[in-house]
């Protein structure tokens, strides 16, 4: 599970079945929530009724189990993982993400099952190990929007501590270069996984515009400190007030 442009040790890969707790909040295996050591349990958003999400929940779903939704038994998501088990996958995110394999497939099923009352959190946890080969067992709506919260929170927490280390000068323009092709490549991958096409002509139309974000945001946020700015091109160092 070392190269993240190799599926093979997630479809493949052996471990005990998914440690999810039936038709309950989140798993009782107390995963934790980066380097803070928090859990996902503590996340509030099943609790709280003012979270966007908390009350647009439909009774659509399997909730008899006799019949699997159209919209279901199409999706075709995560075919990728057929016969995955949940721990590697969640092995494998946790070595390169905050978020849990949990979040991620539930994330990615709130943007699926949106529709124009909101996102179909009852069809979601209902269905969910029809959706996602590695999720064995069926959540309550709250928790699905709790994990849909986590998610949420843990992207904020990622965002702002890159975009801090990228703006901070504790590291060259060609160091956050270096760290921009590493995440892209686990991004790609993950996308992938979800069976998005990506051209390569995309990719690499992608990762320009990225690379020209980045150096705008080095160069503004030296301007901000009244530091010097090293341009990654020609290497001439120059004030940042200079045109």
């Amino acid at each position: 599970m070392n190269d993240p442009t190799d599926p093979s040790p997630e479809v493949t890969g052996d471990g005990s079945d998914p440690p999810e707790t039936s038709n309950a909040d989140p798993p009782a295996d107390a995963e934790t929530d980066g380097p803070t050591g928090e859990t996902d349990a503590e996340a509030p958003a099943g609790d709280d009724p003012g979270h966007e999400g908390a009350g647009d929940e439909r009774g659509d779903g399997n909730a008899d189990g006799d019949e699997v939704p159209p919209d279901v038994r199409k999706y075709e998501r995560f075919k990728k993982m057929d016969g995955a088990r949940y721990e590697r996958v969640n092995e494998f995110l946790r070595d390169r993400t905050y978020i849990t394999a949990r979040e991620w497939a539930i994330a990615r099923l709130c943007a699926d099952f949106r529709t124009e009352t909101g996102v179909e959190m009852t069809k979601i946890g209902e269905n969910l190990p029809e959706l996602v080969p590695f999720m064995t067992d069926t959540y309550t709506p709250q928790a699905v929007n709790q994990a849909r919260y986590s998610f949420e929170q843990k992207v904020t927490k990622a965002g702002a501590t890159f975009l801090y280390g990228a703006m901070s000068g504790f590291f060259t323009a060609e160091d956050v270069d270096e760290m921009m092709y590493e995440v892209t490549e686990v991004a790609k991958f993950l996308l992938e996984v979800e069976d998005v096409d990506l051209a390569v002509a995309d990719e690499l139309d992608a990762e320009d515009r990225i690379s020209e974000v980045m150096r705008e945001v080095r160069a503004s946020s030296a301007d901000l400190r009244g530091e010097e700015v090293r341009c990654p091109e020609c290497g001439h160092v120059h004030e940042p007030s200079e045109e």
